[in-house]
């Protein structure tokens, strides 16, 4: 086995080629295939799976170079850090999901400056309720481990069941998530579904920001700093600094679709916040 010591005092552990992890991933394949189907990743295996794919995919120089990138920007795209049947296993669930439980929501939160929300939701009390993979993603100790590094501190658990997973589904002309940040200092964030580019759904981002809920003064980070613009298309998923990031998606152009899973995480230092949820209550159940 691979150890790796984290920034913030973890192992992380991959499997090595040949070693019995490896051989058992082997043998949950399709008979003749190295390829792994979505049908054959469960809640009870998705941590072997993905410990085995990180540790083939990401070494200490992709780890140190995208860790720099990160606490840079606040943004990372790891596309490879799952692999493609963990993705569609998880667009299924969230698809599933949202046909049980989405609601619609075209609100204005006086929080980030009455920046708007235009979009269907899903809070985590029904991904708990109906979901397995997402619950089980997030609690991979091999994800856990490699967003360490990337962060390079420990990334724990968010401390508000209510923040943990969220589904957000954007569908018509107009729909946008608004300029705002996040409670909690990290979010992993899968592209379920989004359109061509040209219609919208682009990432804006402007790091290193601080939110003040009684003065968020969103009008002036924008006009004061540059933003960053990122384009993320079908199964891509990011790393993110939620918390420092002042961010929102480009307005849909047109009726297209647009589905997000958001997986939020923290750091130590969030223990000792004094967190409030106003905006995730205006959006959620």
């Amino acid at each position: 086995m691979t150890r790796v010591t984290l920034a913030g005092g973890g192992v992380a552990v991959g499997a090595e080629r040949g070693s019995p992890l490896n051989r058992a991933i082997g043998s949950i394949r399709d008979e003749g295939s190295d390829e792994l189907s979505s049908t054959q990743v469960t809640p009870e295996n998705i941590d072997s799976i993905l410990a085995e794919h990180i540790s083939e995919v990401f070494d200490d120089e992709r780890f140190r170079r995208d860790s720099q990138k990160f606490r840079r920007e606040g943004y990372i795209k790891v596309r490879e850090l799952v692999p493609d049947a963990v993705f569609e296993g998880l667009q299924k669930e969230v698809r599933d999901i949202i046909a049980q439980h989405e609601k619609r929501i075209d609100v204005h939160l006086p929080e980030t400056s009455n920046s708007p929300r235009y979009m269907s939701t899903v809070s985590a009390s029904a991904i708990i309720k109906d979901g397995s993979l997402i619950p089980a993603v997030y609690n991979s100790s091999a994800l856990r481990d490699a967003l360490s590094r990337l962060a390079a501190e420990a990334v724990i658990d968010c401390s508000w069941d209510g923040e943990k997973y969220a589904i957000l589904h954007q569908h018509k002309k107009g729909d946008t998530h608004g300029w705002h940040w996040g409670d909690f200092s990290y979010a992993i964030v899968w592209i379920i579904e989004a359109p061509d580019l040209k219609y919208g759904g682009a990432l804006q981002c402007i790091p290193h920001t601080d939110w003040d809920k009684s003065d968020p003064r969103v009008m002036d980070y924008i006009l004061e700093n540059p933003i960053r613009t990122y384009g993320n298309v079908t199964r891509d998923l990011y790393f993110f600094r939620t918390d420092t990031t002042l961010h929102r998606t480009i307005p849909l152009s047109e009726d297209k679709t647009r589905i997000i899973l958001n997986t939020t995480f923290a750091a130590e230092r969030d223990l000792k916040k004094n967190v409030t949820h106003e905006t995730m209550g205006a959006m959620f159940d």
